[in-house]
């Protein structure tokens, strides 16, 4: 022992640790002030550039992408890719809400998987309105109430989200953007572990997302779909020996304990979402065009109809038939290609997809979402 009642070799260690804490402290204190003068000046030339755009769209979420895009592209770290983008959704999000406040509807109630696509994309200052169904999500954003809407369109796991398709054909509002949620299913109730659940609540997608889970923890208890998973949480809070699945933010909203984590059948469980409303976005350098047609009823009409994609090298990034409720054995095909309209090569082949198909509409054209590691959940 030293003389100061120390191990040997660590007397005065404890005055240096103080001495070099107090020191790093002071340096992020010096240089949280100025984050702090550098994001009041940025937030300042946001509001000239609302000046000088005159009531133009406040939100562009081309331009969003790209500052996205050059931001992370330009770090070194140690921040990973997808905390950097999220703090420049929130920073980008507070900048535009000095200009112009902005509604986002979505599926409720709050503490939904929709609800956290709706915070990745455009932060958590946004007004959130919560809706009963996809119906509502997209009457608000008709009538002008909410500027977006948010609903998702298929799933890794399950597939397309049909009802969302069936909407998309019939409205007139566009697809501006695409939020891509890595979807961590959680087993939640009021009681403290399992036993004694008789009955379980979930949306009937997550239901099917964390079957083999189920079989092998919860055989025998009864499964219930409802609209919503959050909704379904807000259920088992309420009834004694109920339980739920659903996201974290959904079991601290609601009070319950979270009873297992994880439990969807595939780790890679993502779930994407569209956004719905808003002016038509610019290219961006990495995009999307959603589209929908139908085919004449002859031999080979699918691929003679599909030929000018791959004549004009676009790449087709999903194909989903779907009935077209006209005549019996008669079909939809919403497709996604990569590349904007504006493009000279998807500009051609859109054109020729108009002169083949029986029916085509064009839903939208926005930016690709941005995928990091890491991603927010």
């Amino acid at each position: 022992m030293s003389d100061m009642g120390k191990p040997d070799g660590q007397g005065g260690s404890g005055g240096e640790n103080t001495a070099r804490l107090a020191e790093l402290r002071a340096r992020v204190d010096a240089i949280d002030d100025q984050l702090v003068e550098l994001l009041n000046a940025r937030a300042r030339v946001a509001q000239e550039i609302g000046h000088v755009k005159g009531g133009a769209a406040v939100y562009r979420p081309e331009r969003e992408a790209q500052v996205i895009d050059r931001v992370v592209g330009a770090s070194a770290g140690p921040l990973p890719a997808s905390h950097l983008r999220q703090v420049f959704v929130e920073i980008m999000g507070a900048c535009r809400s000095l200009e112009a406040p902005t509604a986002v509807a979505f599926l409720g109630p709050a503490g939904t998987y929709s609800e956290e696509a709706v915070i990745r994309q455009f932060g958590g200052l946004v007004e959130r309105r919560a809706c009963a169904s996809f119906d509502e999500v997209f009457r608000e954003v008709e009538s002008g109430r909410a500027q977006f809407g948010l609903v998702p369109v298929e799933n890794s796991t399950e597939g397309a989200v049909g009802r969302t398709l069936d909407l998309l054909l019939a409205t007139s509002v566009p697809v501006t953007g695409e939020v891509l949620l890595p979807v961590h299913h959680n087993l939640m109730g009021a009681a403290s572990g399992i036993a004694g659940i008789t009955r379980l609540y979930s949306h009937a997608q997550s239901l099917g997302q964390c079957v083999r889970w189920l079989n092998a923890r919860l055989p025998g208890v009864e499964r219930i779909a409802v609209a919503s998973n959050a909704e379904a949480a807000r259920l088992a809070a309420a009834e004694p020996g109920a339980a739920a699945i659903a996201g974290r933010a959904a079991a601290a909203r609601y009070g319950l304990h979270l009873l297992a984590e994880n439990i969807e059948d595939e780790a890679d469980n993502t779930t994407r979402f569209l956004v719905i409303g808003g002016a038509v976005p610019n290219a961006s350098g990495r995009d999307k065009t959603s589209l929908v047609l139908s085919a004449r009823n002859q031999p080979g009409a699918v691929h003679s109809l599909l030929a000018p994609l791959a004549d004009n090298g676009v790449s087709m990034t999903r194909f989903e038939s779907r009935p077209a409720r006209t005549g019996r054995w008669e079909y939809l095909f919403f497709i996604d290609i990569e590349g904007h309209p504006t493009e000279p090569h998807v500009a051609r082949a859109l054109a020729q997809l108009e002169e083949r198909a029986l029916f085509i509409k064009r839903l939208g054209a926005y930016p690709a979402a941005r995928e990091h590691s890491g991603a927010f959940r």
